[in-house]
This record gives C-alpha cells, structure tokens and sequence, in this order.
C-alpha cells in the first residue's frame, strides 16, 4: 500500500456490475474534486479477440477450460507492475481493450484490439482500477498488498449470470447460446481465480434479488434494484458507523456484526456514505506524506 499515492481496487466477475460501483466512485471523485486515473482489467488481457479465440481452440474444455477469467490469460505481472509503480511514483501506463463498434469510434482502433500504452496524466490524487484480477494473490503476484482499499462486488450467481446474459446480447451483439457457452468454459477459472479474491477485499457488495430467478438463461428482464436486498460485508468492521448507516438507510439492518442488508434502491446511497470518508482519509494521508 502507498500512502502518497493510493490506489482502490474494484473487482468481480463479468455481469456482476463492477461499471455500477464505479460510476458511484466518479460521482464521489467529481463532487470532492478528487483527480484521478482510472484503468480497466480488460486492458491487461494477455490476447486480442481474433489471438485469444484461436489460444482457445488450442486447449482442451472440462477442468482445464481457458477462459478471460484464467489467470494465464492476463497479464498480472504488468498489472502488478503498475499497481506497484503507481504507488512508488504516481506514475504508469495503460491502454484501452476495445469491445464494440461505438468504443472504436472513439477510440480509433477496431473491436478486439487494444490501444498503444500510454502514460497516465500527471499529478493525480489516486489511482483507480475496475476488472476481473484487480484482488488477486497467488504464487505470482500479490495485488492485495498494494491497493489501500479492495471492493468486491459478488451479485449471486444466478442474477450474475442474468446481467451478463442481457448486456453481452445488447451491447455486445451475442447470441444467449454463445454467452452461456461462455459462462460454462468460464466455470473452473470463476471457482479458482475469480472467488478467492473476495476473501482479499474490505468491503463486498452482494445483489440479491427477491425475484424468482431459477433460470438465469430464460429470464426476459434483469430484477431491478426495488426487487432485490444488498448485503454488505466488512472485512473489518472496527471503525464502521453501523448505528449511523442503519440511520441513514431507510429498512437497512444488521444481519451479522460485520454485515449490514439493505434495499436494492439504496446502494448508491450507502457506497456514497461508507467511500466518501475512506477516500478523504486516503487523500488525508496522502498529502501528509
């Protein structure tokens, strides 16, 4: 961890709404006048769509299925060499993996490529990282150890698969078949790769729906934030205002002595109450050193 030029860690899986809790981050950073450098996991993909297909049909499905979320498929040592060099010298690089037509457009690159490397704007307050592996330790590298605050966002699994399903088909331009074919060869890497790092990170968000969602792959719409619970787990709870969220959020509770539920509607609300304070102390520490 870098007092002088921290970083937060946003990680979960593909569907499980990490771009949500980032826009909530945005918002916080814009309104506290906060300038930071975000980056994205997708960008430390190891292959592009047409190489990354093609290392696929190499290799054999079942328990050695090779996936996005496989850690040989990234490149976690350059991401952890950015990490580590971002908190040494506020400074790095990155690109951009693009997915769609309208990313290209802005982007100047065709889908399934990346963008150059480029260094990241100078004098920024803080670092900012949304993907897969943003948590992972392993044998090889240990991101854990230098980010200063680690978010997971875990929805369960069904409801997970339900987004996935409904933004690759419209945003993607996927087929429900091709994207439950995905969601089966991903299986093996989300148990190993994917899951461990919720063990890594201070705070996790978990979307339940209180709709029934027996069959993610037939589901026609995504259950709204007003059909679903939060529930919110501290790694450390010492220090965290319970009495004061539960307050402040309207039918919220505690369900464990480091969890707290509360409704679906609410979670921008309470992102907004538990971050804004941990990312002044961040700035806080940071201009003191």
């Amino acid at each position: 961890m870098s007092k002088k030029h921290p970083i937060i860690a946003i990680t979960g899986s593909s569907g499980a709404g990490t771009s949500t809790v980032q826009n909530t981050f945005e918002q916080i950073f814009r309104r506290e006048g906060i300038k930071h450098v975000a980056i994205e996991g997708d960008a430390f993909h190891r292959f592009d769509r047409i190489a990354m297909k093609a290392e696929m049909e190499k290799r054999s499905a079942g328990a050695d299925a090779f996936s996005h979320f496989s850690y040989e498929a990234n490149e976690l040592g350059e991401l952890e060499r950015v990490f580590r060099d971002y908190g040494e010298t506020g400074k790095g690089k990155s690109r951009h993996y693009v997915h769609n037509e309208a990313e290209a457009e802005i982007h100047g690159v065709a889908p399934g490529k990346f963008t150059e490397w480029a260094a990241f704007e100078d004098d920024t307050d803080l670092m900012f990282y949304e993907g897969l592996h943003g948590v992972v330790k392993n044998d090889e590298v240990d991101l854990p150890a230098l980010a200063d605050l680690k978010i997971g966002v875990v929805p369960v699994i069904n409801l997970e698969w339900i987004q996935k399903i409904h933004r690759d088909r419209s945003q993607r331009g996927y087929s429900t078949e091709a994207v439950t074919d995905t969601i089966l060869r991903r299986m093996p890497a989300y148990v190993n790769c994917i899951c461990p790092q919720f063990v890594e990170t201070d705070v996790n968000f978990q979307r339940v729906p209180v709709v029934d969602t027996s069959d993610p792959f037939i589901a026609r719409w995504i259950p709204t934030a007003d059909e679903s619970l939060v529930v919110i787990r501290f790694k450390d709870p010492a220090g965290i205002d319970f009495p004061y969220l539960t307050s402040m959020i309207d039918n919220s509770w505690m369900s464990r002595a480091n969890s707290i539920v509360i409704p679906g509607g609410k979670m921008d609300l309470a992102m907004q109450l538990i971050f804004t304070p941990m990312v002044h102390r961040l700035i806080s520490d940071s201009k003191r050193a």
